[in-house]
């Protein structure tokens, strides 16, 4: 059954979808296809497509996505592509079912199809190379000119076609090209090829074809073939919509309907292909995985959940027109997700030895921590207190500024779920002058972190035990491009616009004993800190590995609030 979705706003897509049933369009079918080509890891654009196709169809009773692989270029697709994709789309909580194609599994029908326009005399062979073919298309505001074997017999185009499909010919030799209008004002429509030899192994059909489809031959067939329903793509295939329908009405097969939608741009990210190739091959990033790349991989690495891309994906909702959306609004969801989900934990990125002196040496107390405000059935954990702590070093100031709440000589400030402790001396490293420990008192009714005498403290810090805190190594990350457009960046200034701090690794951090027991993938909140994930490739038992997520601070409220005041 179909889900309510009735109190859901209808875009633009889901009103054609419901004026198509009223009418009775496609017999009230809605089948929709995630087609990605296999060369290559997804990203959060791919992200928004995946949650369109997917979520359409579920939301119809007689609704189904398919996942078909674009494999038509065999010099860039490897099955490792194909089982990544297969893995990122199950994880953003999506299941295709039975509805797994590859556009390889139409190859025969696909070379049929050719055989009956070079027949009905609507393609032809061409042997003008690829440069001549580039000169003879035109301009935008120049008409191309006809190729001088536009004019070949039927006969001699079958005959030419067959022997490609034969290997006779070397790579570049011939095309077979569609025969529309070399003065149409649509560049896509100058006699657009549909073929080409590329005497390369294919990962799926080996070395049985030497000549191979183009994306727009391809992709309309297969549509067909599935019986789709509507074939939703991004902008830049617009003006491929009137090839899309030519190549399908001169077949006379079933027509699915193609409709275009803005594709997802997003700040300080580049979703270019070439250009995250780029980041990988050139060693800017530690792979397709990296925690800073907005592949679905990394993300997933980074500790993004794939309930926080289906909200984004939902929010950013769908345009006509392509636009940026801030990352801010991505990090708001992921935030806001995890705030509800994540439980709470203690952790010192750069720690500060404290020592308690009136508490006993030998006293271990267990504290009664909550695991998450927001959720009390997640109830509570124990964490060990002792008198020799670790506190954050940036939580103290000898010298402090106006409105410091923190820790400073003489001041009180409250050890979360602990006690009130006062800062009674410092003690430096000799020969360099930093501090290197604090020395504290604590007040002892004040246990679990309040005064029964009333007296308020205004700060408050997290810590753990020196004596039973985990080491841990903590990975902070931060936007890979230090400009909100890296996409409009010249290929030369590139490398310059590549934020020098993306990645901050500490070392030397202490995390409470509990998060011992956390599997790889799982994901927390440093109290005080931000969200954090245990680093499902690094991450070790006794060798502890974080990345931070995304931070506390919720600069997406602040874009928000200045957007209405504007």
């Amino acid at each position: 059954m179909a889900k309510d979705d009735s109190s859901l706003p209808r875009d633009f897509i889901r009103t054609i979808i419901d004026e198509d049933i009223a009418t009775g369009k496609y017999h009230g079918r809605v089948v929709t296809r995630f087609p990605p080509e296999p060369n290559g890891y997804l990203h959060i654009g791919h992200a928004k497509s995946i949650c369109l196709n997917f979520g359409i169809a579920n939301e119809y009773q007689r609704g189904d996505c398919h996942l078909r692989f674009d494999d038509t270029n065999p010099t860039k697709e490897e099955m490792e592509y194909v089982e990544s994709i297969k893995e990122d789309v199950r994880w953003l909580g999506f299941d295709w079912g039975d509805n797994e194609f590859y556009a390889s599994d139409y190859f025969d029908r696909l070379f049929e199809y050719a055989q009956q326009l070079i027949r009905d005399g609507k393609a032809y062979v061409d042997s003008l190379s690829a440069e001549e073919i580039r000169e003879y298309r035109g301009t935008l505001t120049e008409p191309g000119k006809n190729s001088p074997y536009r004019e070949r017999t039927v006969e001699e185009n079958l005959d030419l076609f067959t022997r490609m499909r034969a290997g006779e010919f070397e790579d570049g030799a011939h095309v077979l090209r569609a025969k529309i209008d070399m003065a149409h004002p649509n560049m896509n429509m100058r006699d657009p090829t549909m073929y080409r030899i590329r005497k390369v192994p294919h990962h799926r059909t080996g070395e049985r074809w030497c000549i191979y489809p183009m994306y727009d031959w391809a992709h309309c067939i297969s549509d067909s073939i599935e019986a789709i329903t509507h074939s939703l793509c991004t902008l830049e295939f617009e003006d491929n919509r009137a090839l899309y329908d030519w190549l399908l009405d001169q077949l006379g097969v079933y027509h699915p309907q193609q409709i275009e939608f803005a594709r997802l741009n997003l700040s300080h990210t580049v979703l270019s292909k070439r250009r995250l190739i780029r980041l990988v091959e050139e060693g800017h990033v530690s792979g397709w995985d990296d925690p800073r790349m907005p592949t679905l991989s990394g993300i997933r690495r980074r500790g993004y959940t794939p309930e926080s891309i289906r909200t984004f994906c939902e929010r950013i909702g769908l345009a006509r027109r392509d636009s940026t959306v801030d990352i801010a609004l991505l990090e708001y969801c992921v935030r806001e997700d995890l705030n509800a989900r994540a439980p709470r934990v203690m952790g010192v990125l750069n720690p500060l030895r404290l020592v308690i002196e009136n508490y006993p040496e030998e006293l271990v107390e267990q504290m009664e921590c909550i695991n998450n405000p927001e959720d009390p059935s997640m109830g509570t954990r124990m964490v060990p207190f002792s008198r020799v702590l670790y506190v954050e070093r940036d939580d103290f100031r000898e010298d402090p500024p106006k409105k410091w709440f923190r820790l400073a000589p003489g001041r009180e400030v409250r050890l979360r779920y602990g006690y009130f402790v006062t800062v009674t001396g410092v003690v430096k490293d000799e020969a360099t002058g930093e501090v290197v420990e604090l020395r504290c008192t604590n007040d002892p009714a004040t246990r679990g972190g309040d005064s029964p005498d009333g007296r308020k403290v205004r700060g408050t810090i997290h810590w753990v035990s020196a004596a039973h805190a985990l080491k841990a190594q903590v990975r902070l990350y931060d936007h890979l491009f230090t400009t909100a457009d890296p996409g409009e960046i010249h290929d030369e200034r590139f490398e310059a616009s590549l934020n020098p701090n993306s990645l901050t690794t500490l070392f030397s951090c202490r995390v409470e004993p509990s998060l011992a027991e956390y599997e790889p993938g799982s994901f927390c909140q440093f109290e005080r800190q931000g969200y954090f994930t245990v680093d499902p490739v690094d991450s070790r038992p006794g060798a502890l590995v974080f990345n931070r997520t995304v931070t506390l601070r919720d600069t997406w409220a602040k874009i928000e609030k200045a957007q209405k005041k504007g």
